[in-house]
């Protein structure tokens, strides 16, 4: 008796069907996660964060949580590229403020930023810190601060204007991150 064997286009079609629905199932984590990731009601803290890259968009939230809540310290990271222009002029034109911390992360990414977090963390002796960085970086950032310092961390998002496109290949670069920082951890402290 002969064995049936599905016909190459049957098999070809279930293996469309299943790249499918995992790419659907990426796509609606990936809104979950990145898009509309989970917000915070942000408390008062030693020190607010403010991650390089996309300034224009995260320093004013910075700002105004740091003003509303109080917040001694502001911390901005430079990195001397167009997407940090306001945060760069910020500690250019501040170099003189007490209460402005500003740093370079070496390397400049942010795995670079969570050691140099954890750095001034122990420093300064900071109890609990607000790190700001927009929406889409939410759980990446904020699974390597907690990997980089025993401080109370909380993270608050700002709201990027991307287009889809853009919000498509955020959802690829995060979602990449995300594994690379499970299975390879910064700091662990």
């Amino acid at each position: 008796m002969p064995t049936k064997t599905a016909s190459v286009p049957r098999v070809l079609l279930r293996t469309l069907l299943v790249l499918l629905a995992a790419f659907v199932v990426w796509v609606l984590a990936a809104l979950q996660f990145f898009y509309n990731p989970p917000q915070i009601t942000p408390h008062r803290t030693d020190a607010i964060i403010v991650l390089g890259g996309m300034s224009r968009e995260r320093l004013p939230v910075a700002e105004d949580l740091q003003r509303n809540l109080n917040i001694p310290i502001l911390v901005v990271s430079t990195t001397g590229l167009a997407g940090n222009v306001e945060g760069d002029e910020l500690c250019d034109a501040g170099a003189d403020d007490p209460d402005l911390i500003c740093f370079r992360p070496e390397p400049l990414n942010t795995r670079g930023e969570a050691d140099a977090v954890g750095e001034l963390v122990a420093k300064h002796g900071w109890q609990s810190v607000t790190v700001v960085t927009s929406d889409y970086h939410l759980l990446r950032a904020g699974t390597l601060m907690h990997q980089c310092t025993p401080a109370e961390v909380q993270m608050v998002g700002s709201d990027p204007d991307l287009s889809a496109g853009a919000w498509l290949d955020r959802f690829v670069v995060e979602t990449g991150g995300l594994i690379d920082v499970w299975l390879q951890p910064e700091c662990r402290v």
